[in-house]
């Protein structure tokens, strides 16, 4: 071998030695980085001079898998987040301010009124029990609407930051593939490519699909095109308050429906799902049985035409709503629980005499039960009490069976919610745990071991400290050589 060949042999490894430092050094610096995949410095050689190319640890599987996780994880913790906002309708148990707690005090104070039907101690107390039922229903009824407004205003969020998200992602996309098509290092510009993928996992269920020159399309995990070259619009109107039977908007993408009834091709997870589950489906769901429930209390408590001949039909009694000419048929309307209260006629406070709870005739004097006015008269009472504990029909598209009491669809309303609750608190320890061991196997795939950086930084100091020896070597020969033609 000739002086030159192995002069330019040894300044082609130093400067390879030198180049995989560098690497390594990048290595040790972007350690404390979550987003930093390690880099990898290959050498190949070509012509006998050798040189480094920079790669990128990664793992396609292990990042899909990680997507996936990352948003059933942010479904299930948007709507737990809203199921338990749900949840502050009920209150402390042990404080009886749930409605079926309300319905049991109701009951306990209509008993002891019956027993006693001419003390108004007793009366005062039942229509204390009754108005304290109708506003724990009104105050539900209003949370439940905080609660879709909140989940509608945290859509519009998702939605913005989607774009956000989208438009960097387009940026990065750009600088990797036209890095690529110069033969530059593109792998910092990766690293920012797949932190904002990640990004937008957690907002919507995403699909990446890998294309020729480091090219990324993104579609959602339904199908629908995301990004494909350029970032697809996505789109939502927001709502600027909600009453039991306002629909919230749905968000398109690009045009396409994505979430409510009407979708084709529905989102599956992210954020922005379960944002729209509590929005649209928990918190409807649970307004509707609080509905049927305050259908069933004015349904229980109704009075008859006890003369008429015909009869007429049943009317409002002790518990009534704006406008009431009858009795609500099932299903109930939408925000019947907002609108319940107790009628005038009961409360002397607002001109209204307790007589009229126990004798009837809110409604005229064909309605009246004690024809002879005897102060000692109960049987309407018993009537209201026995009633309160019959099973009665309730709608049965809640899965509670076809009647139950008044107790027993309250408390089986509650029960729905807290183990609505319970499900998803479960999921989303389930989906964390899982979301765990996908981010730590895509970390031991992707992420930098110092342990490992170490060692091979020795091994290059060494190969460094080689090539340095070698040129001293050849220095020193072409000296020697020079002196003996000089």
């Amino acid at each position: 071998m000739s002086l030159s060949v192995a002069y330019n042999t040894a300044r082609s490894s130093l400067q390879a030695s030198q180049s995989q430092m560098a690497v390594v050094s990048r290595n040790t610096s972007g350690a404390t980085d979550p987003s930093y995949s390690r880099k990898i410095g290959v050498l190949t050689t070509t012509g006998g001079y050798a040189r480094v190319t920079v790669l990128r640890a990664s793992d396609q599987a292990l990042l899909t898998k990680m997507l996936e996780t990352t948003s059933a994880s942010a479904t299930q913790k948007a709507l737990l987040d809203g199921l338990q906002k749900l949840s502050q309708t009920i209150g402390d148990t042990q404080l009886d301010q749930s409605a079926a707690a309300r319905v049991g005090a109701l009951h306990s104070a209509l008993q002891q009124y019956a027993n006693a039907p001419d003390n108004p101690t007793l009366a005062r107390a039942f229509v204390k029990a009754a108005t304290d039922l109708a506003d724990t229903l009104n105050r539900a009824t209003t949370a439940i609407q905080s609660v879709r407004l909140e989940a509608d205003k945290g859509m519009a969020g998702s939605v913005d930051r989607i774009n956000d998200l989208l438009l960097k992602f387009e940026k990065a996309n750009q600088q990797v593939m036209s890095g690529s098509a110069l033969g530059a290092d593109v792998s910092d510009a990766m690293d920012t490519r797949d932190n904002l993928i990640a990004q937008l996992s957690e907002e919507i269920g995403i699909t990446v699909v890998p294309r020729a020159g480091n090219d990324i399309a993104l579609y959602t995990d339904s199908g629908v095109p995301l990004f494909e070259r350029t970032a697809r619009p996505v789109t939502f109107s927001p709502t600027t308050a909600f009453g039991p039977a306002t629909t919230g908007g749905d968000v398109f993408i690009d045009g396409i429906r994505v979430t409510g009834p009407g979708a084709l091709m529905p989102l599956n997870s992210g954020n922005l799902v379960g944002l729209a589950q509590v929005r649209d489906g928990a918190a409807v769901t649970y307004q509707k049985q609080l509905d049927e429930l305050a259908r069933g209390l004015i349904q229980a408590f109704a009075e008859s035409d006890q003369i008429g001949v015909p009869k007429d039909v049943d009317k409002p009694g002790v518990f009534t709503f704006a406008g009431a000419t009858s009795v609500p048929t099932m299903p109930a309307s939408a925000g019947l629980a907002g609108l319940i209260r107790v009628n005038d006629a009961i409360d002397p406070t607002k001109g209204g005499t307790f007589e009229a709870i126990r004798d009837g005739g809110i409604n005229g004097a064909n309605y009246g039960y004690n024809v002879t006015g005897n102060a000692a008269f109960s049987g309407r009472l018993y009537a209201l009490t026995d009633g309160m504990v019959a099973e009665r029909p309730f709608d049965p598209s809640f899965g509670f069976g076809p009647s139950a009491s008044l107790q027993g669809f309250a408390s089986l309303t509650g029960s729905w919610l807290e183990a609505t609750r319970q499900s998803a608190s479960q999921s989303v320890e389930y989906q964390t745990t899982l979301l765990g061991h996908a981010s730590e196997a895509l970390s031991n795939a992707t992420d930098v071991n110092m342990d490992d950086e170490t060692a091979l930084m020795l091994q290059l100091e060494k190969s460094y400290s080689a090539s340095a020896k070698l040129l001293s070597v050849i220095d020193q020969m072409l000296k020697n050589l020079l002196n003996a033609i000089g």
